[in-house]
């Protein structure tokens, strides 16, 4: 007793620092029965954090650019996030500082290099030559707004077009502004009396660089001639501009407007177009012009050696055309072809053979960004069919609801999801290879399978291969096909307790050993699958109906509260409870005229035909009571050994014999505890005043709130992995729609403490009471009030007997508390190992067994999981018990809590999960305040606290997870998975397993002039570009218009790259930088690089004059 009282006083402590916990630790060590001591591996330097790869598609892309020769994509969104792509496998993610939106992209070609425009008038060179690419170098206007940049194929002059019609040049080597300004009042007619706008297309001229187009968006456009410093001609036209196309030969270009028309402007005939084309326009009788069409957002114009040239278009539908797809049109020769596309278009870009602009294009493919998708297409297929696209993209295609990570899987099982998940695919794909293939893979150091399982809002679950910091998907199942779908809203059944998605997935259960797998939705139902490799028909789909309700009786006790008598084993709380059938409840209304005895969905039927895969073994529905809809399902765990499934609510717990199909237990919380409840808990109200309930809000005795109130994120729909404390629930970002679509009103005027659902739940062979000489099979439950009960299973002997006696379920009466909701639950054996739950190894089930595997089945035991049971009866195992604020070690069988470590006070854990790393293992945390912890096992020692990222929204709580060998993942965006590593071993090869995007390719030899163009001047004329806008011949640009701002990879950056024979160069630029990072105070700082750019400038001149025939430029 004394003990007890011991504990209670440390259960107490508020300590929170490792010492406390130490001295606690020791305490208890004491006064426990001396634990044996176990050797524990793990240490603080075995951990670090570091993110590792990001998948999936840019969340809310906004600009596009592809290197022709080094064969990159490049991707940026609106958040300042960049990401890379090269061949399938090389993917890279990069994100600005500042967070703006980026508007333009520019690769420096075959330079590894890349240029970038964000909406906070910055433009970033990034190095591309490393395989984490850095910032070398920032300018930041201050007066005037970007809109456009444009870099010349083998420039380092960057032309940036701005908001007020100006153009200001860059040198992208030293990221400084020349003096050379083409100032907008110069460009137009002096004439004109208005403004032409902002600056929406630069492109000098194929064929003579010395000539520069410029793009006004009123409509104006103007070829200037940069030696002699003014206009050659300008074009004007009534509608505005939105983009602008070169022909290869110089000779004419295409402009797209407003009105849905295209421009095509010969450039020596500024008066009027040579022909004007509105693709999509009726063309009227009477030779009147066609009626206006939507405006064609970007037009590319591509010529062919062998035929007609590809003029590519987005946008331009009429306005008659409501409800029409965003669509692509490809006008080559006659022929128009539009292409549907599922999103509207960002942004488009045609792939063609060579990257010199005054040759024959030769487009062979277009990739089309779309708000949500990446599409390509290819131009030299008939029908211009799309390529297979081999990145993973597609994780978005139904919002992500949750998500699993299984790492070190059986090495069997991700080729036999890929077999079955190949049959799956669609045909009717390009023939050709994927066009984007860039960068070299990296080493692969890891050689364990990884899979990561999505549950989707549509009811789809995806399994992907993650091995080795990739992702592909490899098998998709549609648990909806199961139901009977309502064809329009009316049709709908009115037991359903969701407004949208009512097949949305909330959690998985998995065993990778035995593939069972057993996912439970939003509608209170939970499906249990097998894997077979064999294409079944299932005449009547198998079904299970459990009324599950919350029940004290209505008499007033004494003392307030009436506890029922503890159930028989074997039953359930009362015998009606139980409605074991095959097809659905006819039953819809009681007496009363309640809903009553129906589920929320239709089971379907008619016979189902089961693709091999994952097929279903049983169907189990909560079903409406007495006008009171059945609450979310809060958690749920099979078990293959046992063949048995449990899963609980708010409301209580049912236990499924899914082989036998019965419904084995089925309590109320409160009848868990039996005589033992700790809690007074206060009568059910009268029944006629009931509400119906459908969540876990927190509303005082005797409210009643309207129905539409109850659009929280606290609802029930927040599985076991969130029963977030009252005090932090409002903070919450609600907005994210796809986690808080419960529509049912409040929950009935029960107490808060009443409503304890059942939050955790763990299979295991342990001992259950104080008294046991053996483990036996058993159930760990623990709840949101931090109470964990154990269940005893009784299970017959296998084989056919196991078909036919039935399990016989009992409570223990074994009760341990800690504070907060329990999150999980592990076991250990003497030597500190983990030991995993009981599972049976895969077989096909569906082909009939020979007389001597019947045998084989008789005599099959399940896979032995306590090593413990051939040793002495003394300390055998250690229970882990993790909550929301602590964890706590238990000794079994005599439950000393042998260690235990106050995780947090302030916040709550979000997620906890034990998992193995350095053949060893650990308790790893991660808490809502942002915090990752792990502790060590079984002394719980902490070993890592690093403050990662704070909660902001539901997303990020219902998708973080840990798995083995150091490895975590959470959605980071609606579109894209982060995977990150707290393993220092996993940190240190980090950098040998990125892919390099950068691989050194020779840039394709220059077209050739010909004879007679380059003996009468017909080709391609250069320009001494240094020579106009170098400091000598420009003078400097104002100092107050941009600031030059060092980047943070530059040095590194530099270091890594500077070879060859402009080393020199960057040496010199890399020791002014260090120098300028050294001084102390701003002013001499801000003093010294300028001084340090001034003496560059004219150090890289004399350099580039010396080098002037060899290569220019190189990082």
């Amino acid at each position: 007793m004394r003990k007890f009282n011991i504990r209670k006083v440390l259960d107490g402590l508020t300590a929170v620092s490792s010492a406390a916990s130490a001295s606690s630790a020791a305490q208890q060590q004491q006064a426990g029965n001396r634990e044996t001591e176990i050797q524990e591996t793990l240490q603080s330097e075995h951990f670090q954090l570091c993110k590792t790869v990001r998948h999936g598609f840019p969340y809310q892309p906004s600009a596009l650019a592809f290197d022709p020769v080094q064969k990159i994509l490049a991707i940026g969104t609106q958040t300042g996030a960049l990401r890379l792509f090269g061949r399938p496998g090389v993917e890279c993610y990069c994100q600005h500082d500042s967070g703006a939106a980026v508007i333009q992209l520019q690769f420096l070609i075959n330079e590894g290099a890349l240029v970038s425009g964000l909406a906070d008038d910055t433009l970033h060179l990034w190095n591309l030559r490393q395989k984490r690419p850095a910032i070398l170098h920032s300018l930041k206007f201050n007066r005037e707004r970007i809109t456009f940049c444009h870099l010349p194929f083998q420039s380092k002059w960057l032309y940036v077009g701005t908001e007020r019609g100006n153009i200001h040049i860059v040198n992208v080597e030293s990221f400084t502004l020349s003096g050379y300004v083409i100032m907008w009042n110069k460009a137009i007619e002096l004439s004109s009396k208005s403004h032409p706008g902002p600056i929406v297309h630069i492109s000098d001229n194929p064929m003579d660089e010395g000539k520069l187009l410029i793009g006004f968006e009123s409509g104006t456009v103007v070829l200037w001639d940069l030696k002699s410093k003014k206009a050659d001609y300008r074009y004007t036209h009534d509608e505005a501009i939105h983009s602008v196309a070169w022909h290869h030969e110089g000779k004419q270009f295409i402009c797209s407007h407003s009105d849905g028309t295209l421009t095509i402007w010969n450039v020596k005939s500024p008066t009027k177009p040579f022909q004007t084309i509105t693709p999509h326009g009726k063309q009227l009788k009477d030779g009147k012009k066609p009626e206006p069409c939507k405006p064609i957002l970007k037009v590319e114009y591509k010529t062919t050696r062998a035929g007609e040239p590809f003029i590519i278009l987005s946008g331009g539908l009429s306005y008659d055309t409501v409800g029409r797809r965003p669509c692509l049109t490809v006008m080559h020769g006659k022929s128009t072809a539009v292409l549907e596309m599922d999103y509207s278009i960002v942004d488009f870009l045609t792939l063609c053979e060579t990257p010199y602009p005054n040759d024959f294009q030769e487009p062979y493919a277009v990739v089309v960004l779309l708000e949500k998708d990446l599409v390509l297409i290819d131009l030299a297929q008939n029908g211009y069919p799309i390529f297979e696209n081999p990145y993973p993209l597609t994780i978005h295609e139904s919002p992500v609801t949750c998500c699993e990570y299984f790492a070190d899987c059986p090495v069997d099982l991700i080729p036999a999801l890929y077999s079955v998940g190949a049959r799956q695919k669609r045909q009717g794909y390009s023939k050709k290879e994927w066009p984007i293939s860039g960068g070299n893979w990296g080493l692969i150091t890891q050689s364990y399978p990884e899979i990561i399982i999505t549950g989707h809002a549509d009811g789809s679950i995806k399994f992907w291969d993650a091995s080795a910091i990739t992702l592909q998907v490899l098998y998709k199942l549609k648990t909806a096909k199961v139901f009977e779908k309502s064809r329009n809203k009316d049709d709908r059944p009115n037991t359903d307790i969701v407004d949208e998605d009512p097949y949305a997935i909330q959690i998985i259960s998995w065993c990778p050993e035995s593939r069972m797998l057993c996912i439970a939705g939003v509608s209170a139902h939970v499906i249990i699958y097998r894997f077979s490799k064999q294409e079944v028909t299932t005449e009547v789909i198998p079904m299970l109906e459990v009324r599950l309700l919350y029940e004290i009786n209505d008499v007033e006790s004494p003392d307030g509260e009436q506890l029922p008598p503890l159930p028989t084993p074997g039953t359930g709380s009362n015998p009606q409870s139980i409605v074991p059938q095959s097809h659905p409840s006819t039953s819809s209304s009681s007496s009363d005229g309640l809903r009553d005895n129906v589920p929320c969905l239709k089971v379907k039927n008619s016979p189902l035909k089961q693709s091999p895969g994952y097929q279903i073994e049983l169907v189990i529905q909560l079903v409406w009571v007495s006008g009171e809809p059945p609450q979310q399902i809060t958690s749920l765990a099979v078990n293959s050994a046992y063949g048995l499934v449990v899963f609980g609510n708010c409301n209580g717990i049912a236990m499924v014999d899914y082989l036998q199909k019965t419904v084995l237990l089925n309590l109320g919380t409160i009848e868990l505890y039996g005589s033992n409840d700790p809690y007074r808990r206060e009568p059910r109200s009268p029944r006629k005043t009931r509400q119906p309930s459908g969540g876990l809000c927190d509303i005082n005795e005797g409210t009643v709130v309207p129905e539409d109130r109850c659009k929280s994120p606290t609802s029930a729909k927040m599985s076991r992995k969130l029963s977030l404390p009252t005090e932090l629930k409002p903070d919450l970002d609600v907005k994210d729609n796809s986690f808080s679509r419960s529509r049912s009103s409040s929950v009935t005027s029960i107490d808060k403490e009443s409503r304890e659902a059942i939050s955790a739940l763990h299979f295991c062979e342990t001992y259950t009471r104080k008294a046991d000489t053996s483990p036996s099979p058993c159930l760990w439950v623990g709840t949101t009030l931090g109470t964990v009960l154990v269940i005893v299973l009784n299970l017959p002997p296998g084989g056919e007997q196991r078909l036919l006696q039935p399990v016989i379920v009992s409570p223990s009466g074994t009760i341990l508390r800690l504070k907060g909701a329990i999150l999980r639950m592990a076991f250990l054996d003497t030597t500190g190992s983990l030991v995993p739950p009981a599972h049976e190894p895969w077989r096909e089930h569906n082909v009939p067994e020979d007389k001597d595997e019947k045998d084989k089945s008789k005599k099959r035991r399940p896979v032995s999981v306590s090593p413990s049971s051939s040793q002495e009866i003394s300390e055998n195992q250690y229970a882990v018990i993790c909550s929301e604020k602590q964890a706590k070690v238990i000794s079994l069988p005599s439950q000393n809590c042998i260690y235990k470590q106050n995780i947090t006070e302030t916040s709550f854990v979000l997620r906890g999960d034990v998992v193995s790393l350095s053949n060893s293992i650990c308790l790893a945390c991660f808490c809502a305040n942002g915090h990752i912890m792990t502790f060590s096992l079984p002394s719980l020692r902490p070993l890592l606290d690093v403050y990662y990222l704070p909660l902001t929204n539901m997303r990020i709580a219902r998708t973080f997870c840990f798995t083995n060998n150091g490895q975590a993942l959470y959605l980071v965006s609606p579109t894209e998975i982060q995977r990150l590593t707290y393993s220092q071993e996993t940190c240190e090869n980090l950098q040998e397993m990125l892919g390099e995007l950068f691989t050194p390719v020779e840039t394709p030899e220059a077209p050739n002039r010909g004879f007679f163009k380059g003996l009468f001047g017909g080709g391609a004329q250069s320009l001494d570009r240094e020579e106009l806008f170098g400091e000598s011949a420009s003078g400097k640009a104002s100092r107050s218009l941009a600031q030059h701002i060092p980047g943070p990879g530059g040095i590194e950056g530099v270091k890594g790259a500077a070879s060859g024979v402009v080393g020199e160069l960057a040496r010199a630029r890399l020791a002014l930088d260090e120098r300028g990072q050294k001084l102390g105070e701003l002013e001499e700082k801000t003093a010294a690089m300028l001084y340090s750019a001034d003496s560059f400038s004219k150090h890289a001149h004399e350099m580039m004059l010396k080098y002037k025939d060899k290569k220019w430029y190189q990082f």
